[in-house]
């Protein structure tokens, strides 16, 4: 009669011994094939924790829009009853340049109305940098970790130029059109200037001044992502400075000190953004 046979010969060995690690109830501890769509799981989070935050889903941003459009109308509508209260300053402030020829209301509602714009105008423009910082924290989430160092500095220099350009316009540009403008006049012929006309006439020269001091910030963004050549844009100097005074008359009144005075700067910020993008350009085209 034969000995039955010892189904585990090797009784002192663990476990452990016989057939690898196990975990804690005994069983063998798998690891997927590298080819396993499960092996792939870490880079997969890698790769959604680079591109942003994934898992907000669609009610989640329309929430998140809605909680952007209330806050920025909010602080709006709270900047604009500050700047309601000063509003008569601010009025002084914005006719000084033409205070010796005068400014008249033809309208009962005219300067209540001018005064109303007035605030309302102050207060986006002291607002501005909190709305466009509310916007980028809504478009964030949805950004690449590149794309992010790249908008971080682009929508600080974006609101830098804005206000630089609306600044040099009401500060230097604005007396001494105004004081070109009244020259014209004769012994017969005197201004009577009304006070809405007045800021609508300041108003679209700031607006467009803020607007234009974009242009640089463009040619170089087009010159980085590989749009534009920087040496074409040398090579062309000639069309670049003719396209900037055609520009400057369009956006300008028609005289000659408005369109020089934006042509001018807009020049050296132009030739500044070539000079930086070919930078940029020569210094990637050396890393690749």
């Amino acid at each position: 009669m034969t000995e039955p046979r010892d189904e585990h010969p090797n009784a002192d060995e663990t476990p452990q011994d016989q057939t690898g690690p196990r975990d804690q109830y005994g069983f063998d501890v798998l690891e997927p094939d590298p080819d396993h769509p499960m092996a792939k799981t870490e880079e997969v989070d890698d790769a959604v924790e680079d591109s942003g935050d994934d898992s907000l889903s669609f009610l989640d941003h329309l929430e998140d829009l809605r909680r952007t459009l209330i806050q920025s109308t909010i602080a709006g509508l709270l900047a604009t009853i500050i700047c309601w209260f000063i509003s008569s300053d601010l009025l002084d402030l914005l006719v000084r340049p033409i205070k010796d020829q005068g400014v008249y209301f033809t309208a009962p509602n005219e300067a209540f109305l001018v005064r109303l714009k007035l605030a309302a105008a102050m207060g986006l423009f002291v607002v501005a940098p909190f709305i466009f910082f509310r916007i980028y924290m809504f478009i964030m989430p949805g950004l690449y970790k590149k794309e992010k160092k790249v908008v971080t500095p682009l929508l600080i220099t974006t609101s830098l130029l804005f206000y630089l350009g609306v600044s040099f316009g009401f500060l230097i540009v604005v007396p001494q059109v105004m004081i070109f403008l009244m020259s014209f006049g004769t012994a017969y012929l005197s201004p009577l200037i009304g006070v809405g006309a007045y800021f609508a006439f300041v108003t679209r020269l700031c607006l467009a001044f803020g607007l234009v001091f974009q242009l640089p910030l463009l040619v170089l963004f087009l010159s980085v992502i590989g749009v534009v050549e920087p040496k074409t844009l040398m090579h062309t100097w000639r069309y670049a400075i003719l396209s900037i005074f055609v520009l400057s008359a369009f956006l300008t009144p028609p005289d000659v000190v408005s369109q020089v005075m934006m042509a001018g700067p807009v020049l050296v910020l132009y030739w500044s953004s070539v000079l930086v993008a070919w930078i940029v350009t020569r210094k990637r085209r050396k890393e690749d």
